[in-house]
C-alpha cells in the first residue's frame, strides 16, 4: 500500500495536535481538514510520547535509534557472512596447495 500523497508538513501536525488539545475532536479535525481522525490520533499519541506525556512507547528518537540499530545489524549480518565465506574459500585454497605439494 504506496502513499498516495507526500508527508504533511511538520507545522500542520503541530497544529492538528494543538487544536486536538484545545478541545476539538480528530473527528470534527478530519471533516475540516485531509488527514483521518486516526491519523491525527497518532500524531497526538507520538507527540505525548515525545513530551514525556505517556509511556507506553518509544519517543521518535527511539525509533530512529531503533531504526538505525536494526539497518546497521543487518548491515554488520551480511558483512560477517561474506567475511565466513572468504575464510572459508581461502582454508579451502589453502588444503588444496598443502595437498598437491
Amino acid at each position: 500500500m504506496g502513499r498516495n500523497r507526500p508527508p504533511y508538513p511538520p507545522e500542520f501536525r503541530q497544529q492538528m495536535i494543538e487544536l486536538v488539545r484545545s478541545g476539538r475532536s480528530p473527528e470534527s479535525l478530519e471533516k475540516e481538514f485531509e488527514p483521518t481522525a486516526t491519523t491525527i490520533r497518532n500524531w497526538v499519541r507520538q507527540a505525548d510520547l515525545d513530551t514525556g506525556r505517556r509511556t507506553d512507547g518509544l519517543t521518535s528518537l527511539e525509533h530512529e535509534e531503533l531504526v538505525r540499530l536494526r539497518r546497521e545489524n543487518r548491515r554488520l549480518r551480511e558483512e560477517r557472512e561474506i567475511l565466513e565465506k572468504a575464510a572459508a574459500w581461502f582454508a579451502q585454497r589453502g588444503s588444496r596447495r598443502s595437498s598437491s605439494s
